[in-house]
């Protein structure tokens, strides 16, 4: 155990005091179901979402908030977090129980959860200014991608109507052909006082992008 709390006094360049908080932090439900990093994981999450939220706020002062929350929602999903922790390269030192093999890149929940859980312990054993500090450290990198953050054309299009509007696109099915098990749905799509634009593609969601996609452009072009 002294190997564990080494390694991760080297990871974040500090000194551990509060050794349980570490292994407790490290501790799945299925290794143990009354002591585990449930409460540490829930701890983090919130402190995630904190830090993330007020760098993404310094770094896009004119950006509007639908866009933010997209941002944010990409950096604190259960994918980075977990590519973020396995990236630490700690995961062996995670209590699972025996229904666990051994863990794996893929199995984001778990991944995920630890990664949140650590920053709970880091947070109570060292304070906020510190895990913010090693928060924008770790995910500098991700923060980079989020200034080219794509936003899709049924979001974007969702955003024009209700700020424009304060109403939701109208969707509506038109048909699906084709054999089962490679059908084509197409969708239509009107906001207030436009006509129909209707979309094709292999599920009703494309279908409803590339409806939006073309309602766009048309108010693209007569914005001209």
């Amino acid at each position: 155990m002294s190997e564990f709390i080494q390694r991760i006094e080297k990871i974040f360049n500090t000194t551990i005091k509060n050794k349980s908080i570490f292994i407790e932090a490290f501790t799945h439900k299925s290794y143990n179901s009354k002591l585990n990093n449930e409460n540490l994981e829930f701890l983090g999450d919130r402190v995630l979402g904190l830090v993330i939220s007020k760098k993404l706020y310094d770094l896009y002062p004119d950006v509007d908030e639908g866009s933010l929350d997209k941002r944010f929602a990409n950096l604190v999903n259960r994918k980075t977090c977990a590519y973020i922790f396995w990236s630490l390269n700690i995961n062996e030192y995670i209590f699972l129980g025996d229904s666990y093999k051994k863990l794996k890149k893929n199995d984001e929940k778990i991944l995920s959860d630890m990664c949140e859980s650590l920053l709970g312990a880091l947070y109570i054993e060292k304070g906020y200014y510190f895990v913010e500090k090693k928060i924008n450290q770790l995910w500098k990198n991700e923060i980079k991608k989020s200034s080219i953050t794509v936003i899709d054309p049924k979001s974007q299009l969702q955003e024009y109507s209700l700020k424009k509007y304060n109403i939701l696109p109208l969707y509506k099915s038109i048909s699906q052909t084709g054999p089962k098990h490679k059908p084509t749905f197409k969708m239509s799509v009107k906001i207030r006082n436009s006509k129909k634009f209707v979309g094709s593609g292999t599920s009703k969601k494309i279908a409803e992008q590339n409806a939006a996609k073309k309602l766009l452009s048309h108010i693209k072009t007569e914005k001209l």
